[in-house]
């Protein structure tokens, strides 16, 4: 997991790998204290998640609710083939916003 600020103001989180049991629970304190502890605009960028497990889409869920609490707002962008058809079929890009791309997600979350 690596974080950068954007333009914009915007904190962009790069998840990499799986995000099933394992690799949920290797990033799940820092994850959550960067989502859920104070008020931002984030991206969390899903261009290296090979794979999502439903704990992974929980682990995002959380987030938002997070964020959504606070004031703030979390998208995901950029999401692989297999990890993309897995929250469209659950229904997760109902709740959490889904961008093509990194830049058509920072833009929506600027325009906010």
């Amino acid at each position: 997991m690596e974080t950068e600020v954007l333009p914009g103001d915007v904190q962009r989180i790069s998840l990499d790998g799986r995000l099933d049991i394992e690799g949920s629970q290797a990033i799940d304190v820092r994850f959550s204290a960067l989502t859920t502890t104070r008020k931002a605009h984030i991206v969390v960028d899903l261009a290296a998640v090979s794979f999502l497990a439903s704990i992974g889409i929980r682990l995002l869920i959380t987030a938002a609710r997070g964020q959504k609490g606070r004031g703030g707002k979390l998208v995901m962008a950029s999401a692989q083939p297999a990890v993309k058809k897995a929250l469209v079929s659950a229904g997760i890009d109902q709740l959490v916003p889904l961008y093509d791309d990194l830049e058509a997600a920072r833009a929506a979350i600027v325009a906010a």
